[in-house]
């Protein structure tokens, strides 16, 4: 057996295997004074295989993290108010790295995200490991992945499973809304959504879910599909939906894939002389929109877009730190909450339930 193994491995240890002072070893791994890229590697590479690193990491005392490159298609930024999500995602992601005293260097580049470019604008940082967010396309993803640096995908999907990824509970917290509706008495539910990437898929399964598990036809509830995310493209989609059905053709809520489709809904439903929560509930999604200040007060799944910024971080000190570049890639999806608010409303003294004829396909 190992004697090192048998007692506590100190940075002396860690100093000796690496070849360097014990002042750098401190340095490296406290984040507190310019080191070369090569030594901080070597020195952290020691420490991860002697198990100190782990052992630091559960007291939460490493900075094996100084720079961070942080990649955003320029669709996604912030430029406007109703970009609430990718405001209050972002914010939360600087303030966390200005927490720890990590560095952050924005990628500047074309609209379409090129990994090429990415990797390069991340050696040229010095930077130890990349954020995409939003942007899960697989090539891309692929790409980034063989880069000799610590990826995170923050808030996407990657279906090849080629980096690490951190992402709200997108289906289950569709399911929680939806079944909520249901178990307060709604049958016809309509999800008003858009086309959008894989997250908002997920939020479309969610919804079926929650019809399959209570054993409820799927045929009970309906997906409208607006233009975009906005709330005019919601108000837009909804007002062909009630002059073509005649009002509201039987549905009594309204599930929403984001809070700009909800604001949106709530606007236009009043508009045709719907009362909302009376004639017809609504429900949102994110959580960032001021949903309290809506008339009536907006239902809606909260995403922890704070703990996502925090869990971003941690993954990346973990594969830096502890799991190597060999480790295989993690999935961290992090529970939405429903807060429930006056457009819920209460529940239907009695189902409304409407039945349909079977139709070939």
């Amino acid at each position: 057996m190992d004697r090192r193994t048998e007692r506590k491995v100190g940075i002396k240890d860690i100093s000796r295997e690496a070849g360097v002072a014990i002042s750098t070893v401190s340095h490296v791994l406290n984040g507190t004074a310019p080191i070369s890229q090569e030594v901080r590697l070597r020195v952290l590479e020691v420490a991860r295989q002697l198990g100190y690193l782990a052992k630091r990491q559960q007291k939460g005392a490493i900075a094996s993290l100084t720079t961070l490159y942080l990649a955003v298609p320029p669709g996604n930024l912030p430029h406007n108010d109703i970009n609430l999500v990718s405001w209050t995602l972002l914010t939360a992601l600087s303030r966390e790295c200005e927490r720890r005293g990590i560095r952050v260097v924005a990628h500047i580049g074309a609209p379409d995200l090129n990994a090429a470019d990415i990797i390069a604008g991340a050696r040229a940082a010095a930077a130890e490991g990349v954020v995409l967010v939003y942007d899960d396309n697989p090539k891309l993803l692929r790409a980034l992945a063989a880069a000799d640096l610590a990826v995170v995908l923050l808030n996407g999907e990657d279906p090849t499973m080629s980096v690490d990824t951190v992402a709200p509970a997108n289906r289950y917290g569709a399911r929680l809304a939806t079944e909520w509706l249901l178990s307060r008495g709604h049958r016809r539910i309509l999800h008003l959504t858009w086309r959008g990437r894989s997250t908002i898929m997920r939020r479309l399964d969610g919804f079926h879910d929650a019809y399959v598990e209570r054993d409820l036809p799927r045929e009970l509830g309906e997906v409208l599909y607006a233009r975009g995310y906005e709330p005019d493209h919601a108000r837009e989609v909804l007002r062909k939906f009630v002059a073509e059905r005649g009002g509201l053709d039987g549905f009594t809520a309204v599930f929403c894939a984001a809070d700009n489709l909800a604001i949106g809904a709530l606007t236009e439903l009043q508009v045709q002389g719907f009362a909302i929560p009376k004639d017809i509930a609504v429900v949102g999604f994110d959580g960032v929109a001021p949903g309290e200040l809506t008339m009536p007060a907006l239902t809606t799944v909260r995403v922890p877009l704070d703990a996502l910024a925090s869990s971003t971080i941690q993954i990346l000190e973990n594969r830096l730190s502890v799991l190597g570049v060999t480790y295989p890639a993690c999935r961290i999806e992090l529970g939405c909450q429903l807060i429930e608010r006056e457009s819920g409303g209460l529940p239907l003294s009695k189902p409304q339930i409407r039945h349909f004829d079977a139709v070939s396909v």
